[in-house]
């Protein structure tokens, strides 16, 4: 009986409606939506290809750059493809289990994302405040540990957040109204209490968002005392200017986010829902977008790669 029970209140897949109010819109609202996409794959999967095969860029800072470029890959290719089948093809039915395999990728990879930005603030600070010991502190093992750790933090976290929205009863209906399985707008579909849903995702928010922003904030302020007391414009100028590409993936990333997160919870009666839906797929595409330009034109190592293998290409053709 209770497995009856389970199976009536579970339906075998759910329907993602888009940006309501803006149907009409879709198939213009995809343009932006697949240029940003497209500069985020090539971007990504270029930085992965300098940092992989350049040995200039075998260094702990560049190591963080590709596990942030493998996050931003996973993190928008879980949502904008079928983000765009829905604008350009009306695909809109995506099936129960898919929604949560879905919904378990995207906030992993965004937990995952905020890991690896807390990463690069502290190898920033280790490279500033104990130039010395850098290459010491930061071995190869202690990167892979730490990207590891961060990983299966945001696995170990978001696990039961999937298994908490799977147990819901899902009896008013299968319209979600959003372009991809967000685990708030999910829970809202459901005739069950969502109360723990809500908790806990704030909850997460605090343990790994919370946590994240406090120790880019400390690693800052310490790098900060450490510039100011350099008694040389040029090397307080060389050392700021080492961490502005990290400044600018903070901004991308966290901006989006936090303007997502209060109006999802806070805004629902204050801005129309089109607006909140738009607001989380740029929070899901701005960062891949921005940070592979970022980095590209801030850093210097990349740039010169990329000109030695675009002159390397030319010789190759006038020869």
């Amino acid at each position: 009986m209770l497995l009856l029970n389970q199976t009536e209140v579970t339906p075998a897949s759910f329907i993602l409606n888009g940006i309501p109010g803006l149907e009409d819109m879709h198939v213009w609202i995809s343009f932006p939506f697949c240029s940003m996409y497209a500069v985020a794959v090539v971007g990504n999967c270029g930085l992965l290809y300098l940092i992989f095969f350049e040995d200039s860029l075998h260094r702990s800072m560049y190591y963080f750059l590709a596990m942030l470029s493998f996050t931003d890959l996973v993190m928008c290719t879980a949502s904008i493809p079928k983000t765009l089948c829905i604008f350009w093809f009306y695909l809109k039915e995506i099936s129960f289990n898919d929604c949560l395999v879905q919904m378990f990728f995207i906030h992993t990879f965004t937990g995952m994302e905020s890991g690896v930005l807390m990463l690069m603030a502290l190898d920033r600070y280790v490279a500033i405040c104990y130039p010395l010991r850098y290459s010491t502190i930061l071995t190869n093992p202690v990167i892979a540990k730490a990207g590891l750790a961060t990983f299966l933090r945001a696995v170990v976290l978001i696990i039961p957040l999937v298994f908490i929205t799977k147990q819901l009863p899902y009896c008013r209906g299968n319209m979600i109204r959003h372009t991809y399985c967000d685990q708030l707008s999910v829970a809202k579909v459901s005739c069950g209490n969502i109360k723990v849903n809500i908790v806990y995702g704030l909850m997460i928010a605090l343990l790994i968002g919370g946590f994240d922003i406090l120790c880019i904030t400390v690693s800052y302020t310490m790098i900060l005392r450490a510039v100011v007391s350099l008694s040389s414009a040029d090397a307080r100028q060389k050392a700021f200017s080492t961490c502005t590409a990290h400044i600018c993936a903070i901004i991308f990333s966290y901006g989006p986010a936090f303007f997502c997160f209060f109006l999802n919870r806070f805004g629902d009666h204050v801005i129309h829902p089109s607006c909140l839906i738009i607001v989380a797929n740029i929070y899901l595409l701005l960062p891949p977008t921005m940070n592979p330009v970022v980095y590209g034109v801030k850093t210097k190592q990349i740039r010169d790669c990329v000109i030695r293998i675009l002159s390397r290409s030319k010789d190759e053709k006038h020869s």
